[in-house]
């Protein structure tokens, strides 16, 4: 098997360290080599925070190279523009459509783009955003949007279903791994 690049992004808060390490573990469990490498920024002031997996048979370097991910996790649309370079050109996005104001734009020093979406789908012919928001409140915590992804992900991803589901339950243990279970499901189903 060659190398699987994957890039999660999105902002402080929102689990984007938590999705990398069930991706992470999930490669472990199918026996495979797995290196990750991640950069938090100012991940607890809703700072920009971006994850690396490389899952394959052995695995040399955390680092996912600019133009080789295979796959590209965005948990906010800008954070997708941000980091979409990661891209191969036949790689593929999946990102959550609600978007976070960075604190440039909270501050009123910059201005969100209106037309994020249509610039994501130009940069990216393979780009699918989802209601992740609205699919972990139906899940039963909108904390669950990590799930929601992760889910939604798992159809390209070199790792079985089950498996993925069963890491989720192990780290989920007594904190609401129910709702992890249906925000899974529902991700998978959008």
């Amino acid at each position: 098997m060659q190398i699987f690049n994957i890039v999660i992004a999105g902002v402080g808060g929102q689990g984007v360290l938590m999705a990398s390490k069930v991706l992470a573990e999930s490669a472990l469990a199918s026996g495979m080599d797995v290196k990750q490498n991640e950069v938090h920024g100012m991940a607890q002031r809703g700072g920009s925070v971006i994850s690396f997996v490389r899952i394959g048979e052995q695995v040399n370097s955390p680092v996912v190279m600019p133009g080789t991910a295979d796959l590209l996790i965005s948990f906010e649309p800008l954070e997708a523009l941000r980091y979409i370079h990661y891209l191969k050109p036949e790689g593929r996005l999946v990102y959550n459509k609600v978007s976070i104001n960075p604190s440039t734009v909270a501050a009123g020093l910059a201005v969100y783009p209106d037309d994020v979406e249509q610039q994501i789908t130009t940069a990216c012919a393979a780009a699918q955003g989802i209601e992740a928001l609205s699919i972990a409140r139906e899940a039963g915590n909108g904390k669950a949007v990590n799930m929601v992804m992760v889910g939604k992900v798992m159809e390209y991803l070199p790792l079985k279903e089950d498996v993925i589901t069963e890491v989720v339950k192990q780290i989920s243990r007594d904190k609401g791994v129910d709702v992890n279970m249906k925000a899974l499901a529902g991700g998978a189903a959008a």
